[in-house]
């Protein structure tokens, strides 16, 4: 679940009698879902709390057509698509989902301090957080200088100083890969145990290991400048990355009793499909390693598919008035 933009509970639209699908979270790949839907023509809500996980950050990369549209800029062309189309955009956080008794899959989606909407179907979206490191500095630099993916981010850093902090076990594989950026990358093991395997492939690679924890990192006249160890060893850089921990927001759909696999992330089929029937999660909440490109993309074969879904249902039914 995201956060609240603010405290007012907002205007329900006067047509409360239902929706097809309710959307939860508005960014790439909810409000690509929601597009699909409304050009099927389904009566489709948006419910948003406004914190996506990429606002830090000025310009998106690796976006055909998008490339370095910053991401608050997609999103506000989104949601004018969106209206376009007649979908409800409701600035709003979910409390929680509650599945309607009934012969098909029904939901009432719960609005925090607000009432419920109906609907047949829901997307969940809500995306995920970077649990970063408790080291001074770093939460004020993220996606500044302070930097996660080299294919979001290494083409505006290329050719610097870079360094890769050692406070998960991905940063080996981190550092490997962001030499492809920059023939000056340095590994800062901080607390990290290096294998001789790892020492072997990263000077193989060309990484120089710097040895010492991580005391904080080094930010003057509002640009990074490198990192300070704990003996006082200052290690100069112009941009740092680190793998952070990827917490999904994901109450709603473990709520509802949705399936985890053995690592705890929701399971879904190709389409986003999850175990409980009518219940959808696409995006980073079901996908780690989406980019705001592909996050978009799984938007869009979920809200196929899901059409499809809600198409056998309307044949069902409509059977069975027929045979009435």
């Amino acid at each position: 679940m995201s956060d609240t933009r603010n405290e007012t509970v907002p205007e329900i639209p006067a047509a409360t009698d239902g929706y097809d699908v309710v959307v939860v979270g508005g960014g790439a790949a909810g409000l690509n879902a929601a597009l699909v839907l409304a050009r099927a023509c389904r009566r489709v809500a948006v419910v948003d709390a406004g914190q996506p996980r990429n606002a830090p950050a000025e310009r998106m990369g690796g976006f055909l057509s998008r490339d370095g549209v910053s991401p608050a800029a997609l999103l506000e062309t989104g949601r004018a698509e969106l209206a376009g189309y007649g979908v409800d955009l409701l600035d709003a956080r979910v409390d929680h989902v509650e599945p309607v008794p009934g012969p098909d899959p029904a939901f009432d989606v719960h609005l925090a301090g607000g009432p419920a909407l109906r609907a047949r179907r829901v997307v969940v979206a809500t995306g995920l957080r970077d649990g970063l490191p408790e080291l001074p500095g770093l939460a004020e630099r993220w996606g500044r200088d302070v930097l996660h993916c080299p294919y979001c981010h290494g083409y505006e850093v290329r050719d610097r100083p870079l360094g890769v902090l050692g406070t998960h076990p991905g940063a080996v594989p981190q550092a490997l890969l962001l030499r492809q950026w920059s023939a000056d990358v340095v590994l800062l093991a901080h607390t990290l145990e290096l294998s001789a395997d790892d020492r072997a492939k990263l000077a193989a690679r060309g990484v120089r290991v710097v040895e010492g924890e991580i005391k904080r990192v080094v930010v003057t006249d509002d640009r990074l400048r490198g990192v300070e160890l704990a003996d006082g060893t200052a290690v100069p850089r112009e941009a740092v990355f680190l793998f952070p921990h990827l917490v999904p927001r994901d109450a709603l759909l473990f709520g509802l009793a949705c399936e985890r696999d053995a690592q705890g992330w929701v399971t879904t089929d190709q389409v986003g499909r999850t175990s409980v029937p009518g219940v959808w999660a696409v995006g980073n909440v079901a996908d780690p390693r989406a980019q705001v490109v592909t996050a978009a993309g799984a938007g869009a074969a979920a809200a196929f598919a899901l059409n499809h879904d809600l198409v056998d249902e309307d044949v069902e039914r409509a059977l069975a008035l027929a045979a009435a």
